[in-house]
């Protein structure tokens, strides 16, 4: 029967490190999961279109990197075995999200925003203190977070060209990976939360939105 391992606080502030690092430097490695967008045929854009497109995924991109943040935050305080497992587990999956949209930016001739170790940062600290205050708190920051993730998914999918397949099947797909952490996390106990912190969680959410569009 394998056991289970046991990290000291110093192995798990340099696990810290590394996922930081390969959130925020350019991806080099294979995602777990090949690009929905593969399959897909190559558009022929104009540059307005392009421009435009690479603006959405790269908030889309910037959000993963929220998401991975959040998700660490959380997995280094919770109380609960099993939670952290869950967020481990959640951040991982969100790995894949964070290269599909890295590669399309990139082919798109775009670059990730250059804001992202900010939001990274900010987002580490939320997801930590949500840790810190209880799980069912932290899981419930999941819920919102992701359900607020799938409203922008949605709105980035009726923006985009018809033309444009690759980038609509890597939203499409994300949309149901969020779709599934936000349930998982609420059927694991996660607090919902009222309308008031859900507001709040918005206006931040369009503060990222707003400036990752363009830089």
């Amino acid at each position: 029967m394998a056991t289970e391992r046991h990290y000291s606080p110093l192995d798990r502030l340099l696990l810290q490190a590394d996922t930081a690092m390969r959130t925020l430097l350019p991806f080099s490695g294979q995602p777990s999961r090949p690009s929905p967008a593969i399959i897909q045929p190559d558009a022929d854009l104009d540059d307005n279109q392009t421009r435009h497109i690479a603006g959405l995924m790269r908030i889309n991109h910037t959000g993963e990197v929220c998401a991975q943040a959040l998700y660490q935050g959380q997995a280094l305080t919770a109380k609960l075995p099993q939670v952290r497992k869950a967020m481990e587990h959640a951040a991982e999956e969100e790995i894949d999200h964070l290269a599909w949209c890295e590669q399309r930016i990139r082919q798109l001739g775009s670059h990730p925003s250059v804001l992202n170790p900010l939001f990274y940062g900010m987002s580490f600290g939320i997801g930590a203190l949500a840790g810190l205050v209880s799980d069912k708190v932290s899981l419930g920051f999941v819920a919102a977070t992701e359900h607020q993730v799938c409203r922008h998914l949605d709105e980035h999918l009726e923006q985009l060209p018809q033309e444009d397949e690759k980038s609509r099947a890597i939203l499409e797909q994300m949309r149901v990976d969020e779709e599934q952490h936000a349930e998982s996390a609420l059927e694991a106990g996660g607090y919902r939360f009222p309308m008031p912190v859900r507001f709040g969680m918005s206006l931040l959410a369009k503060v990222m939105t707003k400036s990752t569009y363009r830089i």
